[in-house]
This record gives C-alpha cells, structure tokens and sequence, in this order.
C-alpha cells in the first residue's frame, strides 16, 4: 500500500478538497484504483499526470542533492540510517537548514522553530514564499533543561546565573528559543558560565553534561535516558521535515517516509520517550509554484 495515495493524500497534494478528488476519481480525470471498496492513487501514475498535463516550456531542473539539512534529531537520525534511504545528512540547526532548503543544496530539512501561531510553517512561508515545498510532521518531543543527577539548586532557567552552560550554535532554533526563554527571567548569555565551544547536535549537548563539562543544557528529553541525566521539561515542540515536492516522490524520499510509518520507528520513539506520533505525516504546508 506504500506506492498509493489515499485520498486525503491526494486532496493535499493538489491542494483541492477531497469532494473534488473524488470527482476526478468518478469521471475517470485521474489515475486511480478501487479496493474493498476504497479510492487508492498509484503514486507513479499520479506525478506522470501531472506532468503530462504540464504547460508551457519544458525546462530540465538540476538534480537535488539526497541531502537532509537542519536540526538535529536523535529519532530521525535513527531513521535515516536504519531505513537504507541513502539519505546524507548535514546538521547545522532549523535556520542554517532553511538556507540549504531555499538555495537548494539539501533536499530537505528538519525544523523546529517555535512561533507565535505554531511551528515552522511561517518561518518557511516567509523564507521561500509559496515554493513547492511540503512540510510533513515527524512528531511532537520534550525540550527542557538537561541536567547531571544530583545537580544542586537547578530548578528552573531562572536558577542558571553564573552555572556552567553548554549553548548551541546560533543558527539552531534551540538556541533562539533559549534566548528568549533566558530574556524572560531577566538573564542573558553573559550572566552565564557558558563553555567556550557550543554543541553542534543535540547529542553534542547530552555528552557535555554527561561528562561534567556543563552543569546544564537546553537539551531533549529523550536524551536523558541513554545519557544518565535528569530532565526537567519545559516546552513541547513539533519536529517537521521541509521537503522539496518534487523530491518528495523520488525513491529515497519514500523509503524514510514508508520508514517512518513502520512499527520499528514507533518502538524505537517508545524506547527513547518523549515523543508524541499521533500526527505523524500531517501536511502543514503544501506550496504552490513550480
């Protein structure tokens, strides 16, 4: 069933309702088959199409690089290698992945940008317009302060002045929303004892604490576990994939996201906790444009 789209996949891929999908299903406009009495939609066929109904001059696009730039995620990293996507990676935070997005040395990028009405979706409308990018949500995770056990008189960001933190590179949304949080509690970066070097993933950061270099980091929680640490939560954030449409469809693409959808990936978001997939592969952004 992983080479079919459903119709509710169908409706937002073509941005139209499902009414009307139905109706390109009835009088016979688009590709599809019936089982059990359900409308499927071969993929492959579907993107043929679409380009056989394509206007205008042919011109040939580059191929995107099978990159996956962004955020840093445990899980999803997990993923990238035990699904044999052939996916490379390049983590350097949510915005420097946006960057690779738009200039289109990734093909896709995780984010996690905490904004005023959501997460991501204004962050990749007003760095790309209306491109034809999908962005497809992965899972909701913890974030918090991660803290070696028996770490004294830490309970809470306002308690971070003058202790040893371990901060994350500038272009790395955690970093923006730690901020932000620490400008809350009248602190800053100065009224830290930040380490002179940051962490460049999450793991980075879990390690650090880990070995007693920083007393606290603005870390995951599904890190505390494998890394011995305690974890006081403070925020919930929802982790998405940005991903070019047209690479969306290509092979190594699909075999993550089939990947995704496996009981395997579940077990393993179990195992590591903190994690929320009840809305795994929910579309928040489709773009329009070619």
């Amino acid at each position: 069933m992983s080479q079919y789209l459903t119709t509710r996949e169908l409706a937002d891929l073509l941005r139209i309702g499902e009414r009307k999908a139905y109706d390109l299903a009835s009088s016979g406009e688009i590709p599809c088959v019936r089982a059990m009495g359900k409308l499927l939609f071969p993929k492959a066929e579907i993107i043929a199409w679409l380009n056989a109904s394509r206007s205008g001059p042919q011109v040939a696009e580059p191929p995107l690089p099978t990159i996956v730039a962004g955020s840093h995620d445990p899980l999803l990293d997990w993923a990238l290698r035990e699904s044999g996507s052939g996916l490379a990676t390049y983590y350097d935070g949510s915005f420097d992945g946006l960057n690779r997005l738009s200039d289109r040395t990734a093909q896709a990028a995780a984010l996690h940008i905490h904004e005023p009405e959501g997460f991501n979706t204004q962050s990749l409308r007003d760095k790309m317009g209306n491109a034809p990018v999908i962005l497809y949500q992965i899972a909701h995770r913890q974030r918090g302060l991660l803290l070696a056990t028996g770490t004294p008189e830490i309970s809470g960001i306002q308690d971070l002045k003058g202790r040893r933190v371990i901060l994350r590179q500038d272009s790395a949304a955690s970093q923006h929303l730690f901020d932000a949080e620490l400008g809350k509690h009248g602190l800053g970066r100065e009224d830290l004892n930040a380490l002179p070097i940051c962490a460049r993933t999450e793991e980075e950061l879990a390690i650090a604490v880990r070995d007693g270099k920083a007393e606290a980091g603005f870390g995951l929680g599904a890190l505390a576990g494998p890394y011995g640490l305690s974890f006081m939560p403070t925020h919930s954030e929802r982790l998405d994939l940005a991903i070019w449409r047209r690479a969306f469809f290509e092979p190594p693409m699909q075999t993550l996201i089939q990947f995704l959808q496996s009981e395997r990936f579940s077990e393993r978001a179990t195992d590591l906790g903190g994690y929320d997939l009840r809305n795994l592969g929910q579309i928040h952004h489709n773009g329009a444009s070619g």
